[in-house]
């Protein structure tokens, strides 16, 4: 079985693949001052129904990945592990200035799109974390770049502590766009000002997308994370919701490398 590690900001996000079907998932609560042992408590109490013979692992936070490297080679010495970085075959070129600033799980969420919805077209993937990261995905499964803005959360607790009168409030839809009190307009100007925020941008990347390739008919855009149930109902631009696509992405990757 194959364990897929996704290390973000915030969350941490665990799944077995049983060949090409995920039959668990987990999410925990990232915690960069975790030492190897640490990591390894947390993850074996869950994985103890569960024969790991392979690993695949991205990471946005640096000193969980150099934690994580030490665990592998503790306590899966025997196993083969994929973690992504520079030098791993991924099959997505990076048509950015810069490769080497784009996270790994961007490059891990192009893959796994591409191959779930690339016969379309180009496709936009919305990934809700600690940041709200727009990437964008040519026909041929090359990651274009994209947009990034401050995430749901990260913008909550920053209005709370920086307003006297005003604080955290309970992330769900309100009955109406015009709020009758203080949490209503909250929520109504969290969720529905996010859901405008992603639409505009999508609209404007598709645009570009329509120039950049004249042929296509449509742009799929897919929304992923752990915040993304809070705007899928609301946003009018978003089509598929995939939660596991970074799983799905590492799936590949290591199909690909070993």
């Amino acid at each position: 079985m194959l364990l897929t590690i996704d290390v973000g900001n915030t969350n941490t996000v665990l799944g077995i693949f049983e060949e090409a079907a995920l039959i668990k998932s987990w999410r925990v609560k990232t915690d960069p001052r975790d030492t190897a042992d640490e990591l390894w408590i947390r993850y074996s109490a869950l994985l103890a129904k569960f024969e790991v013979t392979s690993l695949a692992i991205c990471s946005t936070v640096p000193s969980t990945l150099r934690e994580l490297r030490t665990m592998v080679s503790q306590y899966f010495s025997e196993v083969p592990a994929t973690i992504v970085e520079p030098g791993v075959k991924t099959g997505v070129p990076l048509l950015v200035d810069n490769p080497r600033e784009i996270g790994a799980d961007r490059i891990v969420n192009t893959l796994a799109a591409h191959a779930l919805y690339g016969e379309n077209g180009p496709c936009i993937v919305v990934d809700f974390g600690t940041s709200t990261n727009l990437d964008v995905v040519s026909p041929k499964g090359e990651f274009l770049g994209g947009a990034l803005a401050a995430g749901i959360e990260i913008s909550v607790e920053a209005l709370a502590a920086r307003a006297a009168q005003l604080r955290r409030v309970e992330l769900v839809k309100p009955k109406n766009v015009i709020g009758k009190n203080t949490v209503e307009a909250l929520q109504s100007g969290t969720i529905f000002g996010f859901a405008g925020q992603v639409d505009g941008l999508v609209t404007r990347i598709s645009q570009e997308l329509f120039t950049l390739y004249p042929e296509t008919k449509e742009v799929s855009v897919i929304a992923t994370g752990g915040l993304a149930p809070l705007v899928i109902g609301v946003s009018e631009t978003i089509d598929f919701h995939e939660p596991d696509l970074t799983l799905i992405g590492l799936r590949l990757v290591h199909e690909r490398n070993s």
